[in-house]
């Protein structure tokens, strides 16, 4: 996926939302709380100048044993990942958009279907693993034992 779908879905002239990139760091993580239309939260990993990017319908896991869906959907600009406030009524994802962790991570694996890496935030911390089953754009999302 590139930016473009992201920027397709928005009018940047009625949203707070960045337009564009920031500094490139390479090992971003960050979970947005999303009061949209559904109360969701929005996965988020810096990879190749990108947030690679999953929606979570529930709150994440913080245990193992935890299982969680996980909606791949658009990538974001890096300059995303602090972005918190209100997105306007009638836009894309409208509604609140705050931090909910944050931090950076270590990839141990990342395949097309199977991305394990060490998350280091505030909340959660440790090994995590997204495993993508059919239709492609879901995946699952859980904390792995060691």
């Amino acid at each position: 996926m590139s930016l473009e779908e992201h920027k397709r879905k928005r009018d940047f002239r009625k949203t707070p939302e960045p337009l564009g990139n920031s500094a490139r760091r390479g090992n971003t993580y960050v979970i947005q709380r999303h009061e949209a239309s559904h109360l969701h939260y929005d996965l988020r990993l810096e990879k190749e100048g990108v947030l690679k990017s999953w929606a979570i319908p529930k709150e994440p896991p913080l245990v193992s044993g935890v299982r969680r869906l996980a909606v791949q959907t658009e990538d974001h600009p890096v300059a995303y990942a602090t972005f918190q406030g209100t997105i306007t009524e009638g836009e894309y994802g409208a509604g609140t958009v705050v931090i909910w962790d944050s931090g950076t991570y270590i990839t141990e694996k990342w395949e097309e279907k199977e991305i394990v890496i060490n998350i280091m935030g505030e909340k959660l911390k440790g090994l995590y693993c997204l495993i993508a089953f059919r239709p492609d754009k879901n995946w699952l999302f859980f904390r792995k034992k060691r």
